[in-house]
């Protein structure tokens, strides 16, 4: 007998990424089954696809060109019968919900003709999310689709974080700062008591640090503050973005240097952060491994950003009581690790240099004033758990 099943996606520009939860009506837990990744999309198209336990089932080119052939493609393979699954429902991964969407919500075609309003806010992104969620809804027209968003974990925090400062008409407009990688903060901030206990309950800084990069100061495990804003372009220097920029140099960049506005924000999302300072990669392990000054300077530019917005955050926080590293450069760079805890002894950040480098859970060095995690983020889990919830409960706004 086929049993109920939640898959989950994540749809970027050349990619769709998944995984497939069972579901069981007598127990809490949803483990995964499946998970992978059709990358390659609109050049040379690839399903690759794994067990839980990381076992490679399969690796073999596709026919797919877009969307909705790779979304065919993926509903085929789960379909096969040797699967013994049915899929019950399919979560997403929406980048922007906007002010109005604060919570995960079970999607309808209103819902979705709101979400596109918001693709101006998030370019790069919300098109290929919600051009899965339309490819599924033509394939699937009865399947429940929930939408999951990356900014609403940090509707809670002040009004100070969220407001900027131009004149109210704009605001009014939308123009406030969001936050994003709320996923991932909302998932660490679920398992923090396993690791930490009572101090999960404390003055928490969450580094995910990883091809985007963002810092979130936590409280009680809610967001208080967070280092992206507008935009996932703000704050941390990134793979192929500034982070935080003057304004100014955007202005003159558009009328002294002649750029457009479309290159010019080619030039923000695609070709800036550690590629530009490198000159060679965007890819910390990359830059990790060469020689050449422009890859340690842009290493040194990364942890500099760092350790600045650790000292900012802990600012709002007043304090800090632990700090926590995630993602992908967060969760396998020890030294970029210790690079940024170098000279932030001044907070009681002291690491164990055997620890840090076996990549433990707990790196702090013993007798340390504040502990410093690493925890492995699970965007994919934090999606499952809403879907299900979604179901049994759907979100009225």
């Amino acid at each position: 007998m086929a049993a109920p099943a939640i898959l989950v996606l994540n749809a970027g520009s050349s990619s769709l990424k998944f995984a497939v939860y069972g579901w069981s009506a007598a127990s809490d837990k949803l483990p995964r089954l499946f998970h992978g990744a059709i990358d390659g999309l609109g050049s040379r198209p690839r399903f690759r696809l794994f067990a839980d336990k990381e076992a490679l089932l399969e690796d073999r080119p596709l026919a797919a060109h877009g969307h909705p052939q790779a979304m065919a493609c993926l509903l085929d393979w789960l379909d096969r019968p040797e699967r013994k699954i049915t899929l019950v429902a399919a979560g997403h991964r929406v980048v922007h919900g906007g002010e109005h969407f604060s919570r995960p919500l079970r999607l309808d075609a209103q819902h979705l003709a709101r979400l596109r309003d918001y693709t101006p806010l998030a370019p790069l992104h919300m098109p290929h999310n919600l051009a899965a969620i339309e490819a599924l809804w033509q394939q699937r027209p009865t399947l429940p689709q929930v939408a999951c968003f990356d900014t609403a974990f940090h509707h809670s925090m002040p009004l100070v974080e969220q407001l900027i400062a131009l004149p109210r008409p704009y605001r009014e407009r939308g123009i406030r700062r969001y936050g994003f990688h709320g996923l991932s903060y909302e998932y660490i901030a679920s398992v923090l008591p396993d690791y930490l206990g009572d101090v999960a309950e404390g003055r928490v800084i969450v580094a995910h640090l990883g091809h985007g990069a963002s810092l979130c100061a936590l409280h009680k495990r809610k967001s208080r503050a967070t280092t992206m804003s507008f935009t996932p372009l703000d704050g941390l220097p990134m793979a192929t973005r500034p982070g935080a920029i003057d304004p100014g140099v955007l202005l003159y960049l558009l009328r002294h240097e002649g750029l457009s506005v479309a290159a010019l924000e080619e030039l923000l999302n695609h070709q800036s952060g550690l590629l530009a300072l490198s000159e060679s990669s965007a890819d910390m392990r990359q830059l990790m491994t060469d020689q050449r000054p422009q890859a340690q300077q842009a290493i040194d530019y990364f942890v500099h950003h760092c350790r600045r917005a650790i000292g900012s955050l802990t600012a709002v926080l007043g304090g800090l009581d632990a700090l926590v590293f995630t993602a992908g450069i967060g969760e396998h760079a020890p030294i970029v690790r210790a690079a940024i805890c170098d000279t932030l002894g001044w907070l009681g950040i002291e690491l164990d240099d055997e620890k840090n480098r076996a990549n433990e859970h707990l790196i702090s060095a013993p007798g340390a004033r504040l502990p410093i995690c690493v925890i492995a983020t699970d965007e994919e889990q934090v999606i499952a758990r809403h879907t299900r919830a979604q179901l049994a409960h759907p979100v009225d706004y």
